[in-house]
């Protein structure tokens, strides 16, 4: 069960995930990229075949198979999906930019263009699992930002088919194509194109290690989201806290995952108590268990502090992909909140809502990075490009400006370039 230390301890303790050498991955991975390179659809098909057991007569989802996808599945989740594609849509719209300019002076003009990218691949998990969320949070955020062309890969099972759940969501949301294919070979088709695949200006999404040591190796070939890790989540509670909702809470973070690290912070002397022995009574009822288990033993631990404040210092070191608050008046702390990914206000706003249906994107900093990084949002999809513009009476007015400052950096041909003009001003 997970452990509870002091803040002394746990500062003294420094604890860190180790989630060992990725170095057999990265081999395996660079091989799996330079075959797709060299290869392309038929390494795709060989690939599916080795790790899926599918023998694909095509990389492709038809329209019949979106069709047959979407009368498989509860009229309840479609209900829900169009409920949660809102709510995620009317959420991304708020973060759109438009393009500016603005005159400084007579003769001068400047500004930013915003372009959204024109090709944008988001990777989903499948085969025999069903990551619905993952198409809303990847695909909506590029929709509201402009991208004209969203394409999908995702592996399928043994069969040959992709998750119907999947399959009804990207309908849904309005792909312009989804592609058979997993795994580290997926980011590399999309990374480098191959006959069936175009290549991308960026690829996001979630995926297990050879996913995440992809997106690596080909970033620079092509923008990516981030390099997700395990997941987390801290909880800052305090007396006013429910054991039950708390301990439920750790256990919806600890079943993704046995490197899954969940935090407890709190100023409340009894409520660890109170919460393992809440742990103890939910904790066999969890379908994932051994996984929740192996999350709390390893990777979780119970941080009591003398205060709030010593709370929020605690959570913004270890810098949360997820922070829920559960105290009297969170609102009353949110700016000292420096370091999350996401942060979930109140005992009524438990992580789930932002996993699938309130909005906020999921796709979030994981291992500290919330320090410098942000969850995926409509700013990943565009580029920002400046543009100025001056006459030849503001360029005379700025000209021995820029001459002098290239030729202290030595750059004589920066200074020429403005000298030539010059002459046209003593014409």
């Amino acid at each position: 069960m997970i452990k509870i230390y002091s803040r002394e301890e746990w500062d003294n303790l420094k604890q860190k995930r180790d989630i060992g050498s990725r170095e057999k991955e990265e081999v395996i991975v660079k091989e799996i990229i330079e075959n797709v390179r060299q290869r392309g659809d038929q390494v795709l098909r060989d690939y599916a075949l080795k790790f899926e057991g599918a023998s694909l007569d095509s990389l492709t989802v038809g329209e019949k198979e979106l069709r047959d996808a979407t009368q498989k599945v509860e009229p309840e989740f479609i209900k829900a999906i169009h409920k949660a594609r809102e709510n995620i849509k009317e959420f991304h719209q708020r973060q759109s930019r438009n393009s500016w300019f603005f005159t400084e002076k007579e003769g001068i003009m400047m500004g930013h263009m915003v372009i959204p990218l024109k090709k944008v691949g988001a990777y989903v998990p499948g085969g025999t699992a069903s990551y619905p969320s993952s198409v809303l949070m990847n695909v909506i955020p590029a929709q509201v930002a402009g991208v004209e062309e969203i394409y999908l890969a995702t592996p399928t099972d043994k069969e040959g088919r992709v998750n119907p759940y999947t399959l009804a969501a990207a309908e849904i949301t309005g792909v312009t194509q989804i592609f058979k294919t997993g795994g580290a070979q997926a980011i590399a088709a999309l990374a480098y194109g191959t006959e069936t695949v175009p290549k991308m200006d960026k690829i996001v999404g979630p995926g297990n290690i050879y996913v995440t040591m992809a997106k690596k190796q080909v970033y620079g070939d092509v923008d990516i989201d981030m390099l997700a890790g395990p997941s987390e989540l801290l909880i800052i509670a305090d007396t006013t806290a429910d054991p039950d909702f708390v301990a439920a809470d750790l256990m919806s973070q600890a079943e993704h995952d046995p490197l899954a690290a969940n935090y407890l912070v709190t100023n409340d002397k009894e409520l660890p108590e109170k919460v393992l022995k809440s742990l103890q009574q939910q904790h066999p009822e969890r379908t994932r268990r051994e996984i929740i288990e192996r999350s709390f033993q390893d990777y979780s631990a119970v941080i009591v502090v003398k205060d709030l404040e010593e709370a929020f210092e605690v959570s913004n070191q270890i810098a949360p992909e997820h922070l829920e608050v559960m105290i009297e008046n969170p609102l009353a702390y949110l700016n000292m909140i420096q370091n999350a990914g996401s942060v979930f206000l109140g005992s009524f706003s438990p992580e789930p809502l932002g996993d699938y249906y309130a909005g906020p994107n999921h796709v979030l900093p994981t291992g500290g990075a919330a320090r410098f990084s942000s969850g995926l949002n409509v700013d990943d999809f565009i580029k920002k490009t400046s543009f100025l513009s001056y006459s030849p009476e503001a360029l005379k007015e700025a000209a021995e400006d820029v001459i002098l400052l290239a030729e202290i950096e030595g750059l004589d041909a920066h200074a020429n370039a403005v000298k030539v003009r010059r002459k046209h001003f003593e014409k």
